[in-house]
């Protein structure tokens, strides 16, 4: 497991970390990466909402709200957060967690 540190922008209102691939935006690919397993608040880590969302799916309309949910409380930890906590130990990148 390795820790990312946000890099903020905040004339573009942008928060980016160094991912294998290079500088990657932490709301647009780590939200939706599988490697993402959480994001840390002061001494805390508290797991990806998104992929909470998705172990407790069923299936059918709800689903879509779930992961709605989820990405607003992951955008609300990245704002009050510090790093991403990356399970990418081997350093392949994004991997996209609705693919199989």
């Amino acid at each position: 497991m390795k820790t990312l540190e946000f890099h903020r922008n905040t004339e573009k209102d942008r928060v980016t970390v160094a991912c294998a691939q290079g500088e990657v935006s932490v709301h647009s690919h780590c939200a939706y990466c599988k490697h993402c397993a959480g994001v840390r608040v002061g001494k805390r880590v508290l797991p990806s909402p998104q992929q909470q969302a998705m172990k407790g799916a069923r299936g059918g309309a709800g689903i879509d709200e779930s992961l709605l949910n989820a990405a607003m409380m992951f955008n609300s930890l990245v704002r009050d957060g510090d790093s991403i906590e990356c399970s990418d130990d081997a350093g392949a990148g994004f991997a996209s967690m609705y693919r199989r």
